[in-house]
């Protein structure tokens, strides 16, 4: 069960590994692009490729549903980035129902754990798989695998390297629930762990009040979706809404106020903030392509005075 590329992954080890994928459910196809063209998920494009039977619920509690995936009469389940499933599925096969996560629970629980993990500037995450239960990521742990977070890790790159190392995770996982090998334990209950809720536009929102470190977090943390933005003004008072996929840090103490944009208008554009400076280095504006700042700076010219907000 799953719908994004980083669920094909998992799939595809499962059907190298030769195990027998008796269905996949996924996402119904949706409306994507500017034609508004249907679009199969990359697990059903997959499954379709390998000729695996595909069930695309659009209600989990449908009754003919549940028959038809009663009828696949599945040994186990295995989810991966899907949506929160009802007792009623993962209550089904006679060997329970997994699912891998893109943290090391219970640390970030939530919709959006490779962000937050480097948005909150952490030195290491990692992959867990853990049995459903009734509430969303709390279910008993049977397996994590730890990565290091380098201090140029994107959330881009992050999931690459965690899409990886949880589909090898899955597959050990399988493997030990196959052989009756599986030791559970139970997660911790803590008013102190952190979250990953999902991310909306204000959470995207650059605060150029924060620390040094903490900006440069967020909009790596962010990149390449959905992207951190900001507003740059001119001191005429004209905004031009932007999103930044790409900045590098400066320490460096200064007197400029923060926000204040300094750029030699040729390969550098920099903003002052609280300990130095965020250079951007790759940037779209509303109804544009992404491009290098380089190339903005080609057909824009920063003058005195203009400031981000």
């Amino acid at each position: 069960m799953g719908t994004p590329d980083f669920a094909v992954a998992s799939l595809d080890k499962i059907v190298q590994a030769g195990y027998n994928v008796v269905g996949v459910i996924t996402a119904p196809d949706r409306p994507a692009g500017r034609g508004k063209k249907l679009t199969m998920s990359a697990v059903k494009q997959y499954a379709q490729e390998h000729n695996l039977k595909v069930l695309q619920p659009t209600n989990l509690k449908d009754e003919t549903f549940i028959k038809e995936l009663e009828g696949l009469k599945p040994d186990l389940q295995v989810v991966v980035a899907f949506r929160m499933l009802p007792k009623t599925v993962w209550q089904i096969p006679t060997k329970g129902t997994f699912n891998l996560h893109g943290s090391l629970l219970p640390q970030y629980r939530g919709a959006a754990p490779i962000n937050w993990a480097i948005i909150n500037g952490e030195a290491k995450t990692g992959v867990t798989t853990f049995f459903i239960d009734e509430k969303i990521d709390t279910g008993e742990i049977i397996a994590k695998a730890e990565t290091t977070i380098s201090n140029d890790d994107t959330a881009g790159s992050l999931h690459d390297r965690l899409m990886e190392l949880g589909a090898n995770l899955v597959i050990d996982t399988i493997a030990d629930i196959d052989n009756n090998t599986v030791t559970t334990k139970k997660q911790v209950e803590d008013n102190k762990l952190k979250t990953a809720p999902k991310i909306h536009k204000e959470t995207c929102r650059i605060n150029w009040e924060d620390s040094l470190d903490a900006i440069y977090n967020h909009i790596r943390g962010l990149s390449p979706y959905p992207a951190a933005w900001t507003e740059l003004i001119s001191p005429e008072g004209e905004k031009i809404f932007c999103k930044i996929y790409s900045a590098s840090k400066e320490n460096n103490s200064h007197s400029f106020k923060v926000g204040t944009i300094i750029s030699n208008n040729t390969n550098e554009v920099k903003v002052a903030v609280e300990g130095g400076f965020i250079s951007i280095n790759a940037i779209q504006l509303a109804g544009k392509r992404k491009i290098p700042i380089s190339e903005f700076l080609n057909g824009f010219k920063f003058s005195e005075g203009w400031a981000a907000l």
